[in-house]
């Protein structure tokens, strides 16, 4: 089941990490059931990147979400975490209602949207939610949230036009 999905071929390669730079390009998820992580996140239309049974007890899955400079990997042997304990991962989106539809359509169970009583980001868990999307729709101010089958923690983000610098 050794593999490099056909689908990163097409991906557009980023430039080369130059002195000084530090990217984020991994995240690490603990995970119990490594195929039925697989073929959720497949499922979201993430891309597969790779799928390696490297030896009995080690094998690495890698996958990237649409637009993302950064992909998930887990596995057999990759993570002693605890499979569902990362929490808060953050996905950015351009429309939250359209983003939990797709999920919806997927057969993912999605919050409403939310913002923070705050206005600034958002509490862990569920603490400080009000329901429905920031007021006037302000950019970095609308949430909503999903989980892997293990439990793992996702966060979507709307942020239409970004903050300067950024």
């Amino acid at each position: 089941m050794s593999s490099v999905d056909a689908s990163s071929d097409s991906a557009t390669p980023s430039p080369p990490v130059q002195p000084g730079e530090l990217r984020l390009e991994v995240v690490v998820l603990p995970v119990s059931d490594v195929d039925r992580a697989r073929d959720f996140y497949v499922s979201l239309g993430w891309r597969l990147d790779a799928d390696f049974p490297v030896e009995d007890g080690y094998r690495v899955v890698q996958l990237t979400p649409p637009g993302s400079g950064c992909s998930i990997i887990f596995g057999d042997g990759v993570s002693a975490a605890e499979p569902g304990s990362t929490q808060g991962l953050q996905l950015s989106v351009y429309d939250i209602e359209e983003a939990r539809a797709d999920l919806i359509a997927a057969g993912v169970e999605v919050s409403e949207p939310f913002h923070d009583r705050t206005g600034i980001f958002r509490h862990a868990g569920t603490e400080a939610r009000v329901t429905g999307t920031a007021p006037d729709r302000a950019d970095y101010g609308s949430f909503a949230s999903f989980s892997d089958p293990d439990g793992n923690g996702w966060v979507l983000q709307e942020i239409k036009q970004r903050l300067p610098g950024r």
